[in-house]
């Protein structure tokens, strides 16, 4: 390779690449919600005009995540149970002396899954398992209305 071609190459690359950013809005029940969001992020991929690329899957707030799972109300149970192990709603948590509010479990459950995953998208879909969705968990001790925000880089 010449010198100075990779810089060329580079910027052909940048020229024919397209960032989109859409928000997905859903309402949520308290304590650890767990909804199939798959179908609205293949919607704005194929919105987006991307083809292929890497999708971006994230929610704003400290008690809730982004992440995935097969979505079958077996495996989702599991996951309920299993973050009720990991983080109970029932021991003492430092934040909720500090403030009050009860949630202090949530805040630890949201940062152990975390706020996003990246998933690649081919041929303008979701590169996925069969068994595999992109689910929205809300972890708080109310209902909210969530904004989750989707990132589609690509060309």
């Amino acid at each position: 390779m010449e010198a100075g071609s990779h810089r060329a190459c580079s910027r052909a690359i940048m020229a024919y690449m397209m960032i989109s950013f859409s928000t997905i809005r859903r309402e949520t029940t308290a304590r650890t919600d767990i909804l199939d969001i798959t179908p609205d992020v293949q919607g704005c991929v194929e919105k987006s005009g991307v083809r292929n690329g890497l999708v971006t899957v994230g929610v704003a707030g400290s008690t809730a995540s982004v992440t995935t799972i097969e979505y079958e109300s077996g495996v989702v149970e599991d996951l309920r149970r299993a973050i009720e192990r990991i983080a109970p709603v029932q021991l003492a948590y430092e934040h909720d002396e500090r403030w009050g509010d009860g949630n202090g479990y949530s805040h630890v459950r949201a940062a152990l899954l975390g706020p996003s995953v990246s998933v690649p998208c081919r041929d303008g879909r979701l590169v996925l398992g069969t068994w595999q969705q992109i689910v929205l968990c809300d972890f708080d001790n109310r209902s909210r209305r969530r904004d989750v925000y989707v990132q589609i880089m690509g060309e």
